[in-house]
């Protein structure tokens, strides 16, 4: 940990001429920080304003991975390390820590979790790497809480996490202590049982002219966590599979507004019976099968 800064304003030390070093991309974020003569903009930011942005670049990163682009992929990894470079300035500037301090603590986790590598622990195989990985992990949260109780199962899932994506840990996490369905079917038979609850209250809605959009919203939301736990026991990242579909709906939609286009109309001026004509055709030429 340091204490407030007491270094030369930035300005006074230029970049380093070699900027494959990390010291030139330090040395430019303190000069944009700088109160005096720096950007207005980045002097404005906080944690909580740039944190959008942190999340957004691993978005595209891994977007430019899924894509195979590795000269995007390159340019997305320097945004990326630009988000920590950004987040540990804000963190000198108040006195909280440096930049090296963050790298000193990945550097000890990485060590720490990986004793079958750097001290005398064994772990032979991918499965026994990643249960000692949570294992030690567990300990570092038990640690962490300061408290003489162990932590919650669920304790630690950030709840900034996509809501799919923690929907799966939540899970992954209570299944460790049993608390798991034994079998895919129960889970199929849950997906109709909460299909079935969230029918009720569409049905109930018409009838009494119009929903409880809590209610529904409710019972929308445990249908979706009862996906994820799906995706779970088939060992499917539901992350991964949505993409795959979203990408397969826009490929095809794109067909779609093509085929409308060489006849000199556009959706709009097409009749929901004739773009379904066309969705199927569009499916058919993916498939090979016209």
């Amino acid at each position: 940990m340091t204490g407030p800064r007491t270094d030369p304003m930035p300005h006074s030390t230029p970049p380093p001429d070699d900027r494959r070093r990390i010291e030139a991309l330090l040395a430019i974020m303190a000069r944009l920080r700088d109160p005096e003569g720096g950007c207005p903009w980045d002097l404005e930011q906080t944690y909580a304003t740039i944190a959008p942005y942190t999340i957004e670049e691993a978005y595209e990163v891994a977007d430019a991975i899924e894509r195979g682009d590795m000269a995007d992929l390159k340019d997305e990894l320097g945004d990326l390390l630009l988000q920590v470079v950004f987040h540990s300035r804000i963190a000198e500037d108040e006195g909280a820590f440096t930049f090296a301090d963050v790298v000193q603590s990945i550097s000890d986790k990485m060590i720490r979790r990986h004793p079958h590598v750097f001290s005398d622990g064994d772990a032979d195989t991918a499965p026994a790497v990643a249960g000692t990985w949570e294992k030690i992990k567990a300990e570092e949260r038990a640690a962490k809480s300061g408290q003489d109780t162990p932590p919650g199962t669920l304790d630690g899932i950030p709840r900034a996490l996509p809501s799919l994506v923690r929907a799966v840990k939540l899970q992954k996490r209570a299944a460790r202590v049993g608390f798991d369905w034994p079998q895919t079917a129960q889970v199929l038979d849950k997906l109709v049982e909460e299909t079935n609850e969230l029918k009720a209250e569409i049905d109930s809605a018409e009838k009494q002219d119009g929903a409880d959009m809590a209610r529904v919203m409710d019972e929308l939301g445990d249908i979706l966590f009862v996906y994820a736990n799906l995706a779970r026991h088939l060992d499917v990242d539901p992350e991964q599979a949505l993409a795959g579909t979203n990408a397969k709906f826009e490929r095809r939609f794109r067909r779609i507004e093509a085929w409308l286009a060489e006849e000199g109309r556009t959706p709009d001026q097409s009749t929901l019976d004739e773009m379904d004509a066309l969705w199927t055709r569009a499916k058919q030429e993916e498939r090979g099968e016209l």
